[in-house]
C-alpha cells in the first residue's frame, strides 16, 4: 500500500507541481499585461461557476471512488447524469447572466457569464474519465493530460492578452484549457459511456451524492462570499487584489496539500475499515504536509513586498497585507481537509452536511461582525472562521479515529512553532542586512538561510517528519 501511495503521489505531484507552476508563469505574464480589474471581472461570477459544477456531480464522483465494487452501469449512470445537468445548468447560467451584471452594475459581465460558462459542459463530458483514473491512483495518465492542456492554453490566453484582448483573454483560455483537457481524457481514457441509465445504480450513489454535493454547495457560497461582498461594496480592482492574494497564498498549498487530497481520499477508503491503520496513516500525512508547508508560507509572508514586487509589479502591491493575513488560513487548509476525508470515507455524508450547515451559519456571523472593519476586518475574519471551523473538523474526526483535536494540535505544533522562529530570524535578518538589495537578491537570500536554518534546527532535534520523508524517498 506504502509504494502505491508513494507512487500516486510521486506522480500526484509531478501533475500538480507541473500545473501550478505553468499556471503561476502564465497568472505573472498575465498579471503584467492585465489590469487588476481584468481579474477582478473573471472573481466576480466564480460563484455561480462553482454552483453550477456542484450540481452537475451532485456528489456521485466521490461515492464513486468509496465504493469498493463498481461496474459500467455505474460509471454510464453518473456520465448520462452529469452530461444532462450540465446543459440545464448552462441554460440557467446564461438566462442569469443579465442579472448578475447589473447586481455588479457592469454589463460586461452578461457576455463574459455565457461565454465562460460553457466551461462547466466541457467539464461534464470528462468527469468520470477523470473519476475513474482518480480510483484507481493512476495520476501519471492525469499528469500527462493536464500539462498540455494547460500550456496550449496559458499560451493563448498570453498571445491575446498581448494583443488587447483584456478579460477576454482569461475567457478563451479558461475554455481552450476545458475543451483540450476533455480531449486528452477520452484519448487517453479506455473507459467509453454506454446508454446505460440504472435507477438502483442512480439512488445508491444519489443517496450519499446529494449530501455532499449540499455541503459543496454551502462552501461554494460561503467562501465566495468575500468576493460577492468585496466586489458589490468596493470595486473590481480590489476584488482582483483579494483574488491575487489568495491565489498565491494557495500556491504551495495546491502543490502538496492539494496533490495529496489526491491521494488520500482513495487511500483512506482501501483501508476505511481498519481504525488503527487509518489514524496512522493519517497522523504521518498531517505531520508531513504541514511539516512542508509551514515554513514555505512562513519564508513567503516575511518577504511577502519584495516578493509580489518581483513577480507581478508595483501595481499588485496592495494585495501584499491580504496575502499576509490569509497565509494563516492557508496553513490550516490540509489539516481540514483530511479532517473531512475521514467523515467521507466513513459514509457519514450526514454529518458531513451538519457540520456545514453549523459552521456557514457561524461564517455568517462572523462575515457581519468583520464589515465593520473594513476590507482587513473580511480579512482577518477568514482567518477566525477557518480556526473556528477546523476546531469542529476535529472534534467529530478525533471520534471516529479516537485521536483527539488536542492530540492532532499537539503533533503539529513542533513544525509550526519551529516555522515561527525561523520567520522571525528571516524578517530580522532582511530589515538589517538585505532592505536596500534588490528584490531577487532579498527573496533568494531568505529563503537560502530559512531553509538551511528550518532543516539543520529540524536535523539537530530529531523531528520524526524529516526521518518519515527520507524513508519515503527512499524506497524505489
Amino acid at each position: 500500500m506504502k509504494r502505491q501511495a508513494l507512487a500516486g503521489m510521486v506522480w500526484t505531484f509531478g501533475q500538480q507541481m507541473g500545473t501550478q507552476m505553468i499556471g503561476f508563469i502564465v497568472s505573472m505574464i498575465l498579471a503584467r499585461l492585465l489590469q487588476p480589474s481584468d481579474f477582478g471581472v473573471i472573481a466576480l461570477f466564480g460563484v455561480l461557476l462553482g454552483i453550477g459544477g456542484v450540481f452537475v456531480s451532485s456528489g456521485l464522483a466521490t461515492s464513486l471512488i468509496r465504493t469498493p465494487e463498481t461496474d459500467d452501469s455505474d460509471y454510464s449512470t453518473v456520465f448520462i447524469f452529469n452530461v444532462a445537468v450540465s446543459i440545464l445548468v448552462y441554460a440557467a447560467l446564461y438566462i442569469a447572466a443579465p442579472y448578475v451584471a447589473d447586481f455588479y452594475k457592469l454589463p460586461l459581465l452578461t457576455d463574459v457569464v455565457r461565454v465562460y460558462s460553457i466551461t462547466i459542459v466541457i467539464g461534464a463530458l470528462s468527469t468520470v474519465q477523470q473519476t475513474l483514473l482518480t480510483k484507481q491512483l493512476n495520476f501519471k495518465k492525469q499528469m500527462y493530460i493536464s500539462l498540455p492542456s494547460l500550456v496550449l492554453g496559458g499560451i493563448a490566453g498570453v498571445v491575446l492578452a498581448y494583443m488587447n484582448f483584456g478579460v477576454w483573454a482569461l475567457v478563451h483560455m479558461a475554455i481552450i484549457q476545458s475543451l483540450l483537457s476533455c480531449i486528452f481524457f477520452w484519448i487517453l481514457s479506455d473507459w467509453r459511456p454506454r446508454l446505460i441509465f440504472s435507477k438502483v445504480k442512480f439512488k445508491y450513489h444519489f443517496a450519499f451524492g446529494y449530501k455532499m454535493a449540499l455541503s459543496g454547495l454551502l462552501d461554494i457560497l460561503f467562501t465566495n462570499s468575500y468576493t460577492i461582498i468585496i466586489g458589490k461594496l468596493y470595486s473590481p480592482a480590489q476584488v482582483g487584489f483579494f483574488n491575487r492574494a489568495d491565489s498565491l497564498k494557495q500556491l504551495p498549498v495546491s502543490n502538496l496539500a492539494g496533490a495529496l487530497n489526491k491521494v488520500t481520499f482513495p487511500l483512506f477508503a482501501k483501508i476505511q475499515h481498519d481504525d488503527v491503520q487509518l489514524r496512522v496513516v493519517y497522523r504521518k500525512i498531517m505531520q508531513m504536509v504541514i511539516y512542508i508547508i509551514a515554513p514555505v508560507l512562513s519564508i513567503m509572508v516575511v518577504l511577502a513586498e519584495p516578493l509580489f514586487r518581483l513577480l507581478f509589479t508595483e501595481k499588485w502591491l496592495p494585495a501584499v497585507p491580504y496575502f499576509q493575513v490569509l497565509s494563516v488560513a492557508g496553513l490550516l487548509y490540509p489539516i481540514h481537509a483530511y479532517n473531512l476525508h475521514i467523515l467521507q470515507i466513513k459514509g457519514r455524508s450526514d454529518l458531513f452536511l451538519r457540520l456545514e450547515v453549523i459552521k456557514k451559519v457561524l461564517m455568517l456571523v462572523i462575515i457581519a461582525a468583520s464589515l465593520y472593519f473594513g476590507m482587513m476586518g473580511l480579512v482577518w475574519g477568514q482567518v477566525v472562521f477557518s480556526l473556528v471551523a477546523l476546531f469542529i473538523n476535529m472534534h467529530y474526526t478525533g471520534k471516529f479515529l479516537s485521536y483527539t483535536a488536542w492530540h492532532q494540535f499537539l503533533d503539529l505544533l513542533p513544525a509550526i512553532g519551529l516555522s515561527v522562529v525561523m520567520a522571525f530570524v528571516i524578517r530580522e535578518l532582511d530589515f538589517y542586512l538585505l532592505r536596500n538589495a534588490m528584490d531577487w537578491m532579498r527573496v533568494l537570500a531568505g529563503s537560502a538561510i530559512g531553509a538551511v536554518l528550518y532543516v539543520g534546527i529540524s536535523y539537530i532535534l530529531k523531528f520524526s517528519e524529516l526521518n518519515e520523508i527520507k524513508i519515503l524517498l527512499s524506497k524505489k
